[in-house]
């Protein structure tokens, strides 16, 4: 039952993951929203290439993933809701809120803990923004996430179809809300009242601390608003935001995996190279 409901689970996320893939990738080249500068092969190469990696050590240290360990904590009694007697499409509706929820407060803490933020700083080096971005994260990041993951999973009980659906929205909305696409405004301002729009979270993007600060959100918009994180709109606009990391620019820390790798490991300072990337 529990290879079952592994392998199910990972043909459904392999599915989605690539049909939305395709999906947000055409809508980038159809409407972009920004001008890149940056060749998008190379960037593309080294964003999908982390993913890849981090894809193969997360299966060798955690053989069951998300679901299956859903499904060991079910068998257990293991968690909250499995001490309540709620219908099952609200403990799947309710779960998946949660979730959301819990990731917001990581994301936060990967901002304000400073030994977390090296980790996550990977991914905010990277100075274009589109579909891939939202597969760019250094591996640590991903086996503390991993352990946090878990630990809410136990916490809450989640039912093993709520974890299935939350991993498919999470790496779904993570390609729509990185993407640079450049959505109607009149889609967008209603949209982004519940959910996370590639305008909203673009802001989160920008080499200013201020605007870093905000919008933390992957999927639901509610948190940003509730903690008064939420903001409208960068102040050069979108077109003329810098992305990145003020410190971190040059082109071996910010494009090539190994660089990718070992920029937590390094003193964060400006580097004075010729290959540095020239950005507005």
């Amino acid at each position: 039952m529990l290879a079952n409901i592994e392998s199910n689970e990972i043909l459904f996320r392999l599915f989605s993951f690539i049909s939305l893939f395709l999906l947000f990738a055409f809508a980038e080249w159809k409407k972009p929203k920004r001008q890149q500068k940056i060749p998008k092969i190379k960037r593309w190469i080294n964003n999908l290439g982390i993913m890849i990696l981090n894809s193969l050590l997360l299966r060798a240290l955690f053989p069951f993933a998300s679901a299956g360990f859903a499904f060991w904590c079910a068998s257990e009694k293991m968690g909250l809701f499995h001490q309540l007697s709620l219908p099952s499409w609200l403990e799947i509706i309710l779960s998946i809120i949660a979730l959301d929820g819990i990731i917001w407060l990581q994301h936060l803490l990967f901002h304000k803990v400073p030994i977390l933020g090296r980790f996550h700083a990977v991914h905010h080096t990277d100075l274009e923004l589109d579909i891939t971005s939202g597969t760019r994260f250094h591996p640590v990041e991903m086996l503390i996430s991993m352990m946090i993951k878990f630990a809410s999973i136990a916490l809450l009980g989640a039912p093993v179809i709520a974890v299935i659906l939350f991993e498919v929205i999470l790496n779904g909305m993570a390609l729509f809300n990185h993407s640079n696409f450049a959505l109607p405004l009149f889609i967008d301002k209603p949209l982004r009242r519940f959910f996370v729009t590639p305008d909203m979270h673009r802001i989160h993007h920008s080499v200013s601390i201020e605007e870093q600060n905000s919008n933390f959100g992957f999927n639901l918009s509610v948190w940003d608003r509730v903690f008064n994180t939420y903001k409208e709109a960068p102040e050069k606009g979108h077109e003329s935001m810098i992305l990145g990391v003020h410190s971190i620019r040059d082109e071996k820390d910010v494009i090539w995996i190994s660089g990718l790798l070992k920029r937590p490991f390094k003193k964060r300072s400006k580097v004075k190279s010729a290959r540095k990337i020239r950005t507005p």
